[in-house]
């Protein structure tokens, strides 16, 4: 489940679609269904990055000696297990 709420998610959705029409970047002929795919493409990636993280929180959770959150390890084995569970995710 992602972190973000709705309000907050319709709110960067809002600002997405204000932007590309302010830059002129793009028109869309029906602002509602852009403002509804914007919002529902937010959720997706959103929600893939809150799992994301529970297994890799998961994965070093599960090593056999404790790293404690926010160590200099820990952080670098977040960073390397997220990059691994992206790479198979995009294969």
């Amino acid at each position: 489940m992602s972190r973000l709420s709705d309000s907050r998610i319709s709110h960067i959705a809002h600002l997405i679609i204000d932007g590309l029409w302010r830059d002129n970047l793009a028109d869309f002929p029906n602002e509602a269904r852009a403002l509804g795919e914007t919002k529902s493409v937010l959720r997706e990636f959103f929600n893939r990055e809150a799992h994301l993280d529970e297994v890799v929180r998961q994965k070093i959770h599960s090593l056999s000696r404790p790293i404690p959150p926010g160590s200099r390890e820990w952080d670098i084995l977040y960073r390397k297990y997220l990059e691994e569970e992206i790479k198979k995710q995009r294969s």
